[in-house]
């Protein structure tokens, strides 16, 4: 645990970024992220959101200006080792080379690819050899190149051939936008502006368990919401009816429930001061809750709002209820303590929002960040879409689509892609 933790540390202080001195007339093998959501339209295949290729130009121009020949490679999707055409990274070639100029080619060949200027190969995943870290397929990849280049933040929480297998037989470096990433997300846990105010929801709570334990204690105040609210209303004792409840997997010996049960009493006795007189507890859950008999009702008629201090009285409707956004009361109270925080964090939806019915809370959370004077980190795919429907993602001072790679970092986990790039100290 101490070695992990010294690891971990050392994460956070210094990885080994890429230099132009570094990567100067090389061969430089570059592991990005590419797995974009795609579109067909006229029967074209086209890149629906190309935030995760824009996000690597930084480190491309770098290399091209250091007269790098650049081999990219990534995943799309998960063809489990097979060929599927429809994940091919071909259109992604063809996007690259029309909308973001550059001069890619694409190629199939992972034996002898033509070394143009940028060559974009087909993808990772469908070598079954990528996912399970496979040293032949390591030595493949690494045979291409002088230097490896990791540009792939969201996917270096796999342990996979293209993200760890290769460094074994390479130069390795970080690339810039996982450089800054990485410090990002590293300074969230070591010197935010307070009050750090983290705003956690969505539906699973497994994703989170890292994350919310090692933030519950950096944090000044953790707000919570969505489906995952659930866990902690039922270690309170509330009802929650027929309301979404993650169960442990067979592989996970956790219990959801007893772990929020276990968070609320080890921070207890912390207390936040609203309006410098009104103490709250540091982890806060809804004080009323929007329901509805299933989240696809179109019927404004069927929601409740339910107020979980006073209208929890069991009734012949209400057991067929389930909790699917949080109330006016829970809005407006987020919302005060928002507007004083000086670094806020955010991933997770508070609740449908998908429905427009459900999805006055996630747009209330939405606003009172962007309001805030606070630093604002924005984290996770499915938040990202909200705020993105919300008008909102632009306003925000960071955004992280790196999901599940980011919640492990901050959860205090040693990401398995990061651990080869650290400066020994």
């Amino acid at each position: 645990m101490l070695r992990q933790k010294r690891d971990y540390d050392a994460a956070m202080q210094r990885l080994r970024t890429v230099t132009k001195k570094d990567v100067a007339g090389k061969r430089v093998l570059v592991r990005v992220d590419f797995n974009v959501p795609l579109e067909k339209s006229g029967g074209v295949v086209q890149v629906r959101d190309d935030r995760r290729l824009r996000a690597a130009l930084p480190t491309i121009k770098l290399l091209q200006e250091a007269g790098a020949k650049i081999i990219l490679i990534s995943h799309l999707g998960r063809p489990k080792g097979a060929i599927v055409p429809e994940l091919s990274l071909e259109p992604i070639a063809q996007y690259l080379k029309k909308k973001l100029n550059l001069p890619v080619t694409f190629s199939t060949n992972y034996d002898e690819p033509k070394l143009d200027t940028i060559v974009l190969l087909e993808n990772l995943r469908f070598y079954e050899g990528e996912t399970t870290n496979d040293a032949g397929f390591a030595k493949k990849l690494a045979g291409l190149a002088d230097v490896y280049v990791n540009e792939a933040f969201s996917n270096s929480h796999r342990n996979h051939a293209s993200m760890v297998g290769v460094t074994k037989y390479l130069p390795s470096f970080a690339g810039v936008a996982l450089t800054e990433e990485s410090n990002m997300l590293a300074s969230l846990t070591t010197e935010p502006k307070r009050p750090f105010v983290v705003v956690l929801g969505g539906a699973k709570i497994s994703d989170k368990v890292g994350a919310l334990t090692n933030l519950a204690n950096i944090a000044d105040l953790v707000l919570i919401g969505g489906a995952i609210a659930n866990n902690f209303l039922s270690a309170e004792g509330f009802e929650i009816y027929r309301s979404f409840v993650e169960e442990a997997s067979k592989k996970d010996a956790g219990d959801y429930v007893a772990v929020a049960r276990r968070l609320i009493d080890e921070h207890k006795t912390e207390k936040v001061l609203k309006d410098n007189y009104i103490p709250l507890p540091k982890l806060l859950y809804p004080i009323d809750v929007v329901a509805a008999p299933n989240l696809d009702t179109t019927d404004a008629d069927e929601l409740k709002t339910i107020d979980l201090s006073h209208d929890m009285a069991d009734k012949p409707e209400k057991t067929k209820l389930q909790y699917l956004d949080i109330g006016p009361k829970t809005k407006h109270l987020y919302s005060e303590l928002l507007a004083g925080a000086g670094t806020i964090f955010w991933n997770g939806p508070m609740g449908v929002w998908e429905n427009p019915l459900f999805s006055a809370g996630t747009q209330a959370i939405a606003r009172a960040i962007t309001t805030s004077r606070a630093t604002t980190v924005l984290g996770g795919g499915d938040t990202i879409a909200a705020a993105h429907h919300f008008h909102a993602e632009h306003k925000f001072s960071y955004i992280s689509a790196a999901g599940g790679a980011a919640l492990k970092f901050l959860g205090g986990e040693v990401l398995p892609g990061l651990k080869p790039l650290i400066i020994p100290s």
